[in-house]
This record gives structure tokens, sequence and C-alpha cells, in this order.
């Protein structure tokens, strides 16, 4: 396959990912709050893919820059959404050239922040509280807004599932570097 295809299937895979991951809040408005924990059992497959395509700085920029780009023309991307896009990824294209392009160890470091990318999208629920109880009513079923509530409020739970996700992402990489023919990437 041509790496432009490969990459572009990629961006595609990974916004396929995302939208299921915000739609899993029609099921409760926990999964929408803390999927972003499990999510990156699939985003790994999708970032080592990218990274072995892209062999120096982009993987993360051209994955959560389409999103960006997307969620914008859409009306979706919040400033909580852009600045936490931005960070991540740079964090995450930091990381990758400090450690290393052609490494297993750039690849499966700089994916810790590119993990946490859906809770860039997810955060608006925590910085602009008001707002999204307010988009709960007029978009979703009659008391979802209810349901939300003791979700955005319960903090403890919300930390756990961030520091949860550092070894969930951890893991996720190193079972997609053993599941996928990895090429020209030294440990």
């Amino acid at each position: 396959m041509k790496p432009v295809f490969k990459v572009i299937l990629m961006a595609v895979s990974y916004l396929a990912l995302f939208i299921m991951g915000a739609a899993s809040g029609a099921i409760h408005p926990a999964f929408y709050a803390y999927i972003g924990a499990v999510l990156p059992l699939a985003f790994a497959f999708v970032y080592l893919n990218t990274c072995t395509t892209i062999r120096g700085f982009g993987a993360a920029t051209v994955l959560n820059g389409f999103l960006l780009v997307l969620f914008l023309l859409a009306g979706e991307a919040d400033i909580a959404f852009i600045i936490g896009m931005v960070i991540l990824t740079a964090l995450a294209e930091i990381i990758h050239k400090v450690m290393g392009y052609n490494t297993l160890k750039g690849v499966r470091w700089s994916f810790v922040p590119f993990a946490f990318s859906f809770f860039a999208y997810t955060a608006h629920w925590w910085t602009d509280t008001e707002g999204s109880l307010a988009a709960a009513v007029e978009e979703m079923p009659a008391g979802y807004d209810q349901l939300m509530l003791p979700v955005i409020e319960n903090i403890p739970v919300l930390v756990v599932v961030l520091l949860l996700t550092i070894p969930v992402s951890i893991l996720a990489m190193r079972f997609a570097t053993r599941s996928l023919k990895v090429n020209g990437l030294r440990d």
C-alpha cells in the first residue's frame, strides 16, 4: 500500500474510533467521560502504523491535526479541545524526536501523551460544565443532564481514570508492537 494512502486510512480509522468513543455516551454519560482510558487499546495500532509510515516528525500531528480540522469544520471543537490537542500533539512529537524516530522506545513513549487525546475532546464537561449541561438538555434525551452531573462532580474517579490511562497506553503499545510486524524500528 502506498504510504499516503496508508496514512489516510489510519487518519480515517482514528476518526472512526473517536466517533465511536463519543457515541458511547448514548449508553451512559460515564462511558463518554471515561472511555478515553480504554481507547488507547485501539489507538495504539493506528499510531504505530502511522509512525512506521511517517519516519520523522508528523505522526501525531497528522492524526490529531486531521481530527482538529474536521472538528473545527463541524463546530465540535471548543477551546479546551483545541488547547488539549495542541499540547498533547506537541508532547508526543517532542518525545518521539528526543527518544528517536526510528526506535520502538520513541514510538512507545510518544504514544503516552497521544493516548490522552480523547480526554481533550471530553474536557469541556469540566471546563464548561454549565454549557455542557445546557447542550445535553437540547441534544440528548430528557434527564441526560441529570445523569451527567454526578459523573462531572466525581473528580476522584476522573483522576483515577486519567492515571489509569498511562499503564493502559503503555500496555496497548507493547501489545500493538508485538502483534504487528514492525519493520525498521530498533529497540
